[in-house]
């Protein structure tokens, strides 16, 4: 929290993340019915800082900015109108999730930045790998100390968790920022902090032994190899359309037991996640307009999660549907379309401008595969403890970059400067500016 409030800019995002790291939920006072985890703490203290240094003057809204926002409030709104238990936890999460998206949108501000996170950051996750993999290998769960203990086994070996609640939770930590670490590694100056990045993450995709985690990184491998036809992804997309509606004439299931198919080759239970969206469709009429209370779907199948009186939901599409109903499903799609249509239109731009670094396509193809990685991995699991921090950083870096792509046009080179230099070019060409107002008003 002091790193938070009193560091500067960049440190800050790297106090909160490691929050996100160091932080497990197991560290909760309730209050008034709100759990305020220690993460909250932390937020709270990022929201002090950017009300008191003002650093929201300069802050502009773009597309992704208000589908994120129309999401978040139209959830709660609906959830508020319908029930009337669990309203103070449906509050804190949009709570947590204005303050985390936005705190990061303007905390990192430049290509520079967060190059310099993604080193930074690695101060912090190579001792939390070194934990997890200790936990994975030896059997001793480390965040014991801070009062979390929870054992997972899957064919003889621990499923690590680390500080989260779940192994495939933990693994999706490594499973996306591998993705940028790649895109990292095309950078010929940082490529030692990217290969120590890439080796981190995938050892705690490893200690996760998790099947989730596993296909997210094949899934990310596969857009990499997409780089090939980058100019012509219109036409991978038309494909991938024609592709799956084929499948959905010739299959004797419903399209989405191709998740179950995909889970006998990476294991986990992929089974549960298909039956969980045909169950969904089979009972749209219960909940579409306005979702459902989780306690009624107790009987839509066989097995139920005992914590929660209902299906054991691992779909977080379905989870916003059944929180306020297809319009809040919709807008979850609509803003991971948005996000790829902005590192779409951002990448367009770089590939164009004759003045970029090449280094920053790769970049931001990465910011594409991470963004795919976690529409991928919605089907699966959805993200109940601090995963939520991981995925708000990742979106409002993959917001914030490209859409300064988008704004600066043919300016492109100014996005790989140093801040520095960034702000001298800056100050000479107001300076310009301003000595030819003088000359025009004299003329």
């Amino acid at each position: 929290m002091l790193v938070v409030i009193f560091g500067s800019d960049r440190w800050a995002v790297i106090g909160v993340m490691a929050g996100m790291l160091y932080l497990p939920l197991g560290q909760v006072i309730p209050v008034f019915g709100i759990n305020l985890f220690a993460m909250r703490f932390v937020e709270i203290a990022v929201f002090v800082r950017i009300v008191f240094r003002r650093e929201f003057l300069s802050f502009v809204w773009n597309g992704i900015d208000r589908v994120f926002f129309a999401l978040y409030t139209f959830t709660t709104l609906v959830f508020l109108a319908r029930s009337n238990e669990g309203q103070a936890n449906v509050i804190g999460i949009a709570v947590d999730a204005f303050i985390c998206y936005f705190s990061f949108r303007m905390l990192l501000e430049d290509v520079e930045d967060f190059k310099w996170f993604l080193k930074v950051f690695l101060l912090f996750l190579g001792p939390y790998t070194a934990l997890v993999l200790t936990e994975s290998l030896m059997g001793y769960h480390l965040f014991t100390f801070l009062g979390y203990v929870q054992d997972v086994w899957r064919e003889g070996r621990i499923r690590s968790v680390g500080s989260f609640d779940h192994p495939a939770l933990l693994g999706t930590l490594g499973a996306s920022f591998v993705q940028l670490y790649i895109g990292l590694w095309f950078s010929r100056k940082d490529r030692m902090f990217a290969l120590a990045g890439i080796v981190f993450c995938l050892a705690i995709v490893w200690a996760s032994n998790s099947g989730g985690p596993i296909s997210c990184v094949i899934y990310g491998l596969l857009g990499w190899m997409l780089w090939v036809c980058r100019k012509r992804m219109q036409w991978f997309r038309r494909s991938l359309v024609a592709a799956l509606c084929l499948l959905a004439l010739v299959m004797k299931a419903p399209i989405w037991f191709l998740i179950a198919k995909l889970g006998a080759i990476t294991g986990g239970d992929s089974w549960h996640r298909s039956q969980i969206i045909d169950v969904f469709v089979r009972h749209i009429d219960e909940w579409w307009l306005a979702g459902i209370p989780i306690g009624a779907t107790k009987y839509w199948l066989p097995t139920y999660n005992h914590v929660t009186g209902g299906v054991d939901l691992t779909n977080n599409y379905l989870c916003f549907g059944a929180q306020a109903g297809l319009g809040a499903t919709a807008l979850s799609i609509l803003l991971l379309v948005r996000g790829f249509s902005y590192v779409g239109n951002a990448l367009e731009i770089i590939r164009n401008s004759s003045e970029s670094d090449s280094s920053l396509e790769f970049l931001f193809w990465g910011f594409g595969v991470v963004l795919a990685v976690h529409a991928f991995n919605w089907l699966g699991i959805p993200y109940y403890d601090q995963t939520y921090v991981l995925w708000f950083m990742q979106l409002a870096v993959l917001a914030t970059l490209s859409d300064k792509v988008i704004r600066s046009g043919s300016n492109i080179v100014e996005l790989s400067l140093p801040k520095q230099e960034l702000k001298a070019m800056q100050r000479h060409r107001y300076r310009s500016t301003i000595t030819m107002s003088k000359f025009q008003t004299l003329a």
